[in-house]
């Protein structure tokens, strides 16, 4: 008996953070862009945690790109 399996191939995600962007605290690479009072901050996955509580109160957009940290090479 021959079984054929067939699966969908995964969603391709686009990110809009590059290797370019770089945090407003420390320099490191960007993966989460926050919009507050029209103007783009840009964090690390630590100091995008570290304030998200504060911001995410002020933010009128939150782009968070940290689940690419533990994507598979």
């Amino acid at each position: 008996m021959n079984t054929m399996s067939t699966t969908e191939p995964a969603a391709v995600l686009e990110y809009r953070l590059t290797a370019a962007d770089r945090c407003d605290s420390c320099g490191a690479q960007a993966y989460i862009a926050a919009e507050v009072n029209g103007s783009e901050l840009l964090f690390c996955a630590h100091h995008g945690r570290k304030y998200e509580d504060k911001l995410r109160s002020i933010a009128t957009t939150w782009h968070d790109e940290t689940a690419r940290l533990s994507e598979a090479v």
